[in-house]
């Protein structure tokens, strides 16, 4: 099979697009914030991000529903609805670990987020499985009428085109292509392959965040592009659906330039919002504006699992007890994060 080359073209507002981007990046990658308020936005984009791309495929709970059950708390809504959320968060934790290992993504790890994002919602034979199956795009009008407005190609030749894109996406020569650029194209091609009989949005829309974490454009991860789409979910079909039936020599400038713009958006409302607490807190006190590697692997723990105990900064650090327990004690004197419970017992959280 015939290997994978996208087809598009760097017009002038892509780049334009692109160099404000980078501009942004910048100013957040080196913006002074206290931790503890970085954590809340990261943790607000996490639920945004899991909220919006759900959602998008139909799911019903709100901001505040997904942000119980990012904590960890029970709700009162369908079953599918939870699935999708709580398969959801785990998707993107496990990308999270990805790269922190420093893995490059494969056919394996592919298949493994689809498993996650399908979790409880497909039959155990579908959920992390290449489809067996034809598949179209259905879009349905008033009364009963119905059109097929997209034909993913044949299930024989998925596996393939799958492989070959992770391969053009590991090559080292592509090293050089912009990160959104390399994004917005895997999301547009896993979208087009259509690899499952369900759950391809949001494996698109997972692997397209893993490829920017990877290659450095996580923006500390406080963005959920997802919400661009949420906004007008007509629009980002529209964008993303090429022609009626898949093409492996497709033009993908329409769609990049969409896909740019709307991290264009994205990003530079992350900047204004660090602007405005960077703002604040230069005039405060800026010894709580810095953290070592130990402490921002305490403060990234937490962050994850929700609490730390000392037994956990041991086993992360592989420190003596007592020097874990100092860094615990300095965090909680700058006020970054609190104990709760005594003795044995006691963890602690962010403040």
């Amino acid at each position: 099979m015939k290997t994978f080359e996208p087809k598009y073209t760097l017009t002038n507002s892509i780049v334009q697009n692109l160099t404000l981007i980078s501009e942004c990046k910048a100013i957040i990658d080196h913006a002074k914030i206290l931790p503890s308020a970085e954590i809340k936005l990261r943790r607000l984009a996490f639920i945004r991000m899991t909220q919006s791309s759900t959602a998008i495929e139909g799911n019903a709970l709100d901001l505040h529903q997904v942000e119980a059950l990012v904590a960890g708390k029970k709700i009162d809504a369908p079953d599918r609805d939870i699935y999708e959320v709580k398969n959801y968060i785990s998707a993107l934790n496990y990308i999270e670990k990805i790269v922190k290992d420093n893995k490059k993504l494969d056919k394996r790890i592919f298949l493994q987020i689809h498993k996650l994002v399908t979790k409880n919602t497909l039959p155990k034979e579908k959920s992390g499985c290449f489809r067996l199956v034809p598949v179209y795009v259905v879009r349905h009008f008033l009364g009963l009428n119905q059109k097929v407005v997209y034909t993913a190609p044949p299930a024989s030749e998925v596996s393939s085109l799958v492989e070959n894109l992770i391969s053009w996406l590991n090559q080292e020569e592509n090293i050089n292509i912009n990160p959104v650029i390399m994004s917005g194209i895997v999301h547009q091609e896993i979208a087009a392959i259509h690899p499952f009989v369900d759950g391809n949005g949001r494996l698109a829309r997972a692997i397209s965040t893993l490829v920017l974490y990877q290659r450095g454009y996580d923006f500390r991860r406080l963005f959920a592009l997802e919400d661009y789409y949420n906004l007008n979910r007509a629009e980002y079909y529209k964008a993303i659906n090429t022609g009626e039936i898949y093409k492996k020599d497709k033009d993908l400038t329409d769609w990049l330039s969409y896909f740019v713009k709307g991290f264009k958006e994205e990003i530079n409302s992350v900047k204004f919002k660090i602007q405005q607490i960077s703002l604040k807190n230069i005039k405060g006190d800026s010894s709580q504006m810095f953290l070592d590697d130990d402490q921002q692997k305490i403060i990234s723990f937490i962050d994850q699992i929700g609490k730390i105990t000392t037994k956990d900064v041991i086993d992360i650090l592989n420190i003596p007890k007592r020097t874990a327990q100092l860094k615990l004690l300095k965090l909680k004197k700058l006020k970054i994060i609190k104990q709760i419970g005594k003795g044995p017992s006691s963890a602690y959280l962010i403040n």
